[in-house]
């Protein structure tokens, strides 16, 4: 076993509430009101129902859990799955940049649950979801860029992220850890290569993660034991899912930096990595008081991480599928001026000007975005408009970014809107919601969060 991994284990076995600065206790309520209303706005849309009928099918017909969607009761186990599914369908979920990690969407799943399950407090729930997020990150960072270029990192890193919550509430030791940790990794999956076949399995990485998550925090506090060395060891995770593995970043700041306070909101309901150039060409176009019609040509100046996955969709099949598209997030932008959920469920797949002006899109790697990258998300654009004039935009910090970030009025907005597109919920649950969500520090009891 690593030093770096006993380090790890035991900040996650020390860290307690009263640590928590008193900006991370906010920031985690505001995450966790995003994720909420990330995983509200699927309701019903597919591949949601599908995790909800495997759920009935083969869980329990009642307990202490809350699936979100529909509100049915069951296991911890199946509410995670279910409710990790359905927070990373809308693509409105949080990203930190530097581990290339959507936490919210592994971490709050398998916390929330666990935390119904063991009847623990919102503060409980937040000290949680704080180890998660702590951990996960670095252990993304860890991981590298090489790693997600093939694997999915809220896949697999998610599924460790999610297993350190857990095991935060089951009040596992510093050795309890490290076992967590390999149970945890040795199930760790999930590949890009679904997105050429715009098949669903974003959402059932997603749901595995959290739910597997789960299961190796339960197995280890019954007496499970994992691999020693699972992150570092020369058959670890470093080993086969990584060419740049750096193990500093394992024990960065432990207690100092804290890695949650970087994350980053959505602004657009789209993949992050189209988000720089998406505020780069509106800011642009206003500048330059341009239509889309006066413009020729786009080319984004973009990281080679955008081109991995971005570039594997040319012509979108599905909604989902369109996010990410450089092409039909930049269209939605510049016809109508934004990329929200409507403008992609109304439109993305319809308009044929969205689609016109998808095929005047291209990417370009570029050294300083490229470099800069994952730490900073450069947004830089050329465009060429229709009278031959060449015209430059740049973004350092995207609308979402810590120091470009969301106050709460914005985020109370975008959870207000996230549920009115699922339609299930009126403007005055909503507010219920928001307020019971803002006082999840003092809350004691979470059986019934929604």
């Amino acid at each position: 076993m690593t030093d770096n991994t006993r380090e790890l284990a035991g900040f996650l076995a020390a860290l307690r509430y009263d640590d928590l600065p008193e900006a991370v206790v906010a920031r985690t309520e505001e995450l966790f009101l995003d994720w909420l209303g990330s995983a509200l706005a699927s309701e019903g849309s597919h591949p949601i129902p599908l995790f909800e009928r495997y759920a009935r099918r083969m869980g329990p017909s009642d307990g202490a859990c809350q699936v979100l969607v529909s509100g049915a009761r069951s296991s911890a186990h199946f509410a995670a799955l279910v409710n990790a599914a359905s927070s990373h369908l809308v693509e409105q979920d949080d990203l930190h940049n530097s581990s290339v990690l959507h936490p919210a969407t592994v971490v709050f799943p398998a916390a929330l649950a666990a935390a119904q399950d063991l009847g623990k407090s919102g503060r409980e729930l937040i000290l949680a979801s704080v180890a998660g997020y702590e951990a996960g990150i670095r252990i993304g960072e860890f991981l590298g860029r090489s790693h997600y270029r093939i694997f999915h990192t809220t896949a697999t890193v998610g599924t460790l992220a999610a297993a350190v919550a857990v095991g935060k509430l089951l009040g596992l030791d510093q050795a309890q850890f490290v076992h967590c940790l390999g149970s945890a990794g040795t199930q760790a999956a999930g590949l890009w290569q679904f997105l050429r076949d715009a098949a669903d399995s974003k959402q059932l990485h997603t749901a595995k993660a959290a739910a597997d998550g789960l299961l190796a925090a339960y197995l280890t506090a019954d007496g499970l034991s994992g691999a020693q060395n699972i992150l570092e060891g020369e058959q670890g995770m470093a080993a086969g899912m990584s060419s740049d593995a750096d193990a500093r970043y394992l024990v960065d700041r432990l207690g100092s930096r804290w890695a949650l306070l970087e994350t980053s909101f959505k602004f657009h309901a789209s993949c992050r990595h189209t988000h720089p150039a998406a505020d780069a060409l509106l800011a642009l176009m206003q500048r330059e008081g341009l239509g889309h019609a006066d413009i020729a040509r786009v080319t984004t100046r973009v990281h080679q991480g955008a081109i991995d996955v971005l570039g594997r969709v040319v012509v979108p099949q599905t909604v989902h599928q369109a996010k990410f598209s450089m092409g039909t997030v930049l269209g939605l932008i510049a016809v109508h001026g934004k990329a929200g959920l409507v403008e992609f469920d109304a439109f993305a797949l319809s308009d044929p000007q969205v689609a016109a002006f998808r095929d005047k899109v291209g990417m370009q790697l570029d050294p300083e975005v490229d470099g800069a990258y994952p730490r900073r998300w450069l947004g830089r654009v050329e465009v060429l408009t229709t009278d031959g004039r060449q015209l430059q935009a740049a973004i350092d910090e995207p609308k979402g970014d810590p120091g470009n970030g969301l106050s709460r009025a914005e985020l109370e907005d975008k959870f207000r809107r996230l549920l009115a597109f699922a339609g299930k919920r009126s403007a005055d649950e909503a507010g219920v919601l928001i307020e019971r969500v803002w006082r999840l520090h003092a809350t004691d009891d979470l059986s019934r969060l929604v």
